[in-house]
């Protein structure tokens, strides 16, 4: 569950890598990169590489969904939209970040991804949960919603 009693969460900006403090209970678009000036917010998902993908797991302390895909594969293109529409349906509370499997093949082995497209789950700095094939329309917004206990 996002917890909106604590002091704050660390939100690591995808654009410069620099590490912020969110103060409980503001929503994620209320925040900017201290140090680029960035929107911590993800209101479209993010296409990261492996390397951020490792500064997020060991820094980052607020929720966030990693999609693991590849332009290849019809499911994943299939799911594409709908985790874009989540995005935004879910933006100030939980980031939505898209780790391209070919271009990121070590990153993906490390996750142990065995098939494509895989949801990722993070909070408080742990893996809390994972679905593997494609999800759409409110069928992955029921996911996330159960995932993270958000209300709808």
């Amino acid at each position: 569950m996002v917890d909106t009693t604590v002091k704050g969460r660390i939100a690591i900006c995808t654009s410069c890598g620099a590490p912020n403090r969110v103060a409980a209970g503001k929503p994620l678009s209320a925040g900017k990169c201290g140090k680029c000036s960035q929107k911590l917010a993800t209101p479209k998902p993010v296409d990261i590489d492996g390397a951020m993908l490792e500064r997020l797991i060991a820094r980052d302390t607020g929720a966030f969904v990693l999609d693991v895909w590849a332009p290849w594969c019809g499911p994943c293109r299939m799911m594409a939209p709908a985790y874009e529409a989540a995005a935004g349906r879910f933006a100030d509370q939980v980031r939505f970040f898209k780790l391209n499997s070919d271009q990121n093949q070590e990153a993906a082995g490390k996750l142990g991804i065995r098939g494509i497209p895989t949801l990722l789950a993070w909070e408080d700095g742990s893996l809390i949960a994972n679905q593997a094939g494609a999800q759409t329309g409110e069928g992955l917004a029921r996911w996330i919603q159960s995932t993270f206990r958000l209300s709808a």
